[in-house]
C-alpha cells in the first residue's frame, strides 16, 4: 500500500500491551520511543508483536516543537 503521508519513520516494535479495547504499541525509532494507541482489533489484525519491523506513520493536524 502506498500512503501520501510524508512523515514515515522505520522502527522496531519494543512492546505491545493489549487492553480490553485499545492496544499500546511502543516502537523504537532510531533510539527514541514512539508510542501509538490503536484499537485492539487493529493490533491483532496486523499481527503486531515485539521485534516486528514497522513504519510509524504520523498524520496530524498539529505537531508541537519545544526548544
Amino acid at each position: 500500500m502506498t500512503l501520501s503521508a510524508r512523515n514515515q519513520l522505520p522502527g522496531t516494535i519494543k512492546s505491545v500491551v493489549l487492553g480490553a479495547v485499545m492496544a499500546e504499541i511502543v516502537v523504537d525509532v532510531g533510539g527514541h520511543e514512539v508510542v501509538a494507541a490503536v484499537t485492539r482489533r487493529s493490533a491483532e489484525s496486523l499481527g503486531l508483536a515485539a521485534g516486528d519491523e514497522v513504519r510509524v506513520v504520523i498524520k496530524a493536524t498539529e505537531v508541537m516543537i519545544d526548544k
